[in-house]
Parts: C-alpha cells; structure tokens; sequence
C-alpha cells in the first residue's frame, strides 16, 4: 500500500516531522511519501484568499500523481480542495483531517468539541463540521490564540494552553471527546489525553488510517470512489483539448518512504 500525504504549503518545515509521525501510524507494509508546494506559495493557510492560491496545487499533485498511490492525504483541517481532488483522484481514495476526526469522534463519544488556533478559522471550520453532517454533535470550538507557526515554537505553553482549554470544553460544554482542528497540533494528544479523562484525536493520525481502512477496501473489496454525478471527472479529451492541469512536478518536495526517519 502507498499513501501520498500532502502539505498544502510552500516550503518542506513540517515534511520530516509528520512523515515520523506517519511512518510510527503506518502498518506494516505501508509505505508513505510527503510532498510539499515550491517556496513562495503561503506557508500556512490561515486566510481564505490564501487557500484559494494553493487550491490549483493540490488538484495538479492529485491529478499527476494519482496512478502512483493508493490514497492521498491533503493535509490541512480546512480540508482544502478535497472535493476537487476527489474529482480527479482516479482509483485513489482521497482524506482530510477534519471530516476524518469527526469519524473518529462519532465513533468514539456523542458530542466533541474542536480546539483551534485561532477565532479567524472558526467559522469556514464550522460550516465544514455542519456540511458534514455533524452538527448536531459539535459541543464547541475553542481557540487557543495561536498561530500555525507558534504551535511548535514552544512545544509547552502549546501543550498547557491546549490542555486548558481541553479541559474548559469537557467540563463546561459537555464535550465527550477532544479534536485538535489543526495538522500542526501534532505531539500533544496523549498527554492531553491522560490530563482530561477523553479521547483527543490528532489530525494527522485521523486522516492516514481513514486512508489507510479505505485503500485496504478497496483492494478486498473494490470500494473504489464512485465516479458518478456530482463525483463525475472532467472528460480527459476536454482537459487535454484546454490543456488543463499540469503533468510533472517540477519545484516540488517530495519526502520519499525511505528518507523517512521515525526518530523525533
């Protein structure tokens, strides 16, 4: 099984860091590439405007690389370009993190609230939560007032502001589990875990092993994406005949399996 993990960012800071982590998650067998935008793309994706630069990337990636996998991650808790990846994702199952923690979460607890960095996230968030479907079971979300950029900076002010506010959402929302609605939330869900009594969900972790479940059924079961009506992908004679889409990956990052190192 291959799965392609991608960074919606330009720039490969969190490449290695989340391929450790990835390679940890991974069964046996599973292999995982990370690839990342070319400099001078955002490095976060904190702003709508900033999300609709990057969109075009990640459908071009999936687009180029979808022969080569089994599933593709798109690793952003907006679940940037997911339904356009879908489109044109061939046999490939595409994930994200937010509609794969709230998976999770359903499975695991009636009601969940979901930790964010910042307030500004919180309202394209929280319609994603209710396209989903999932609504009715969202307790809260919380901020932390971070940054991206600050929540590895200082891995324990992150953890006690996270732990905090964990804490503010299980005890006065009523929330059964915990989503940590940011990819760059990495690190800090088990100790959160053992401090609040609840599930916590990383989406980093979430996302892969839906991934992971999916490209497994569809290979014992053929479960493949359907390609039907609104999942319809655009004619190859039309793309072509536009010249549409980009074959080849030129200034790209790509973090193959075996550079991969599972050491922190």
């Amino acid at each position: 099984m291959k799965i392609l993990w991608i960074n919606p960012i330009g720039g490969d800071l969190f490449d290695r860091p989340i391929g450790g982590m990835l390679k940890k998650a991974a069964r046996p067998g599973t292999e995982v590439d990370v690839i990342s935008l070319p400099p001078g793309r955002p490095m976060h994706l904190e702003y709508h405007s900033y999300e609709g630069l990057v969109t075009g990337d990640v459908v071009n990636i999936v687009w180029s690389l979808s022969e080569r996998y089994d599933a593709i991650v798109i690793g952003c808790f907006y679940d940037v370009a997911l339904r356009e990846a879908r489109e044109v994702s061939r046999r490939a199952v595409v994930t994200a993190p937010c509609q794969s923690t709230l998976l999770f979460a359903s499975q695991l607890a009636n009601s969940f609230s979901i930790l964010v960095g910042r307030r500004k996230w919180i309202p394209k968030m929280r319609e994603n939560v209710h396209g989903y479907g999932f609504g009715a079971r969202l307790a809260s979300m919380r901020s932390v007032e971070l940054g991206v950029h600050d929540f590895q900076a200082d891995p324990k002010r992150t953890a006690s502001l996270l732990v905090e506010e964990g804490r503010r959402a299980v005890e006065e929302d009523l929330a059964e589990a915990v989503i940590l609605g940011c990819t760059i939330e990495y690190g800090f869900n088990e100790k959160m875990q053992d401090a609040l009594g609840v599930p916590v969900i990383d989406a980093v972790v979430a996302p892969f092993k839906i991934a992971e479940l999916m490209a497994e059924a569809a290979d014992r079961f053929r479960l493949y994406p359907s390609r039907k009506w609104g999942n319809e992908p655009p004619p190859q004679a039309e793309v072509s005949s536009m010249g549409l889409f980009k074959d080849g990956l030129g200034g790209y990052s790509i973090l193959r399996d075996r550079d991969i190192a599972t050491d922190p």
